[in-house]
């Protein structure tokens, strides 16, 4: 796509806003570099000739200015539950779409709630956790459902090789830990329920070559925040790769390394989806390299969507309910290898 229209990437000097700003510029778009750190976003103001504007999430005339003359805005600032609502908010008053890579199931919790019905009744587009937990979960949920509409269950098995955790991730992991008091969620019966319980470790069988893998079962991720959110599915479960959360769970786990000119880390996975009505199952199985990499093309292809007219609805939605989840998901190659098994 050759736009040429400007998108304001708030914390674009992040490991992920990196890979964010690169996705744009090969798609045409001319980013706008944001964020809170001034420092940083003169470094990579100098680095990438591109213009900088920081602002504080504190300061709305400086997020004002932040999004003047965007076309959207991508939030890839974590903790989310500091930015996003600002970001949000700045969103609403220059009258853009609003896109997010949140992964904290509260903060995602926290932009359905309080600004459905604002943005609803604006007309506005607000997307969160377009990301590869959450966003990526969902595409592929609501592709394997197909014409059904609904199912008893939902199930997102992640085998990753390792996670080496950026320090985003690391800082977003405590602050939702403190909202929880240190307990966990899952989402059963319909609704979010905090346990004191440890998770439960199980096998899962995912397709080949990986084959059957241990997994922490209930190792819950955004997903259990965007599936249900559009989807009739009253039980959603996550699941991680024993290796993979040991690796989240470990300080001394080094940053992801890059080891292709892209920036990548060597880093795969396959995300595994089956859903369950009845006696009958369906199935969506994906497959990349490098978690925080992929997050670029899904936020930019959903950016594009949005300017291009190719969404469903308005209002707070996820990627599923907004997007042609099939559609979307097909034009991530080669990012991503996509199968349906019904």
């Amino acid at each position: 796509m050759e736009s040429g229209l400007t998108v304001a990437v708030y914390g674009a000097y992040g490991h992920t806003g990196r890979f964010v700003v690169a996705r744009l510029r090969e798609r045409g778009f001319v980013p706008v570099l944001s964020g809170r750190d001034a420092g940083k976003l003169e470094k990579a103001a100098v680095e990438t000739g591109l213009e900088a504007r920081p602002a504080p999430v504190g300061d709305p005339a400086s997020l004002d200015r932040a999004l003047a003359g965007a076309a959207a805005v991508i939030n890839c600032a974590g903790p989310f539950a500091t930015t996003a609502a600002p970001v949000i908010e700045a969103a609403l008053r220059a009258r853009i779409p609003y896109v997010d890579v949140a992964a904290e199931i509260e903060a995602n919790v926290d932009t359905f709630a309080n600004f459905a019905d604002r943005a609803r009744a604006a007309g506005a587009v607000i997307v969160p956790a377009m990301a590869f937990y959450g966003g990526f979960g969902d595409l592929l949920a609501t592709a394997a459902m197909g014409d059904w509409t609904a199912a008893d269950e939902a199930h997102v098995a992640y085998g990753l090789s390792g996670w080496h955790p950026t320090a985003g991730t690391r800082a977003s992991g405590v602050v939702s830990g403190q909202r929880r008091g240190g307990r966990r969620v899952r989402y059963a019966n319909g609704r979010l329920e905090y346990r004191d319980d440890r998770p439960p470790t199980l096998e899962w069988p995912f397709p080949a070559p990986m084959g059957p893998r241990a997994v922490i079962g209930e190792f819950t991720m955004a997903d259990v925040v965007t599936i249900p959110s559009h989807l009739s599915i009253p039980d959603v479960r996550t699941y991680m790769t024993v290796e993979a959360a040991r690796d989240l769970s470990d300080p001394g786990t080094p940053a992801p390394a890059p080891v292709d000119e892209h920036g990548r880390s060597a880093q795969t996975f396959l995300v595994d989806v089956v859903v369950r009505s009845g006696g009958s199952e369906r199935r969506a199985v994906a497959r990349g390299q490098d978690i925080y990499a992929v997050t670029a093309p899904l936020v930019v292809e959903a950016v594009e969507r949005i300017l291009t007219g190719r969404t469903r609805t308005a209002g707070v939605a996820s990627a599923g309910e907004i997007f042609d989840a099939l559609g979307f998901l097909h034009a991530l190659a080669p990012h991503v290898s996509f199968e349906l098994r019904r």
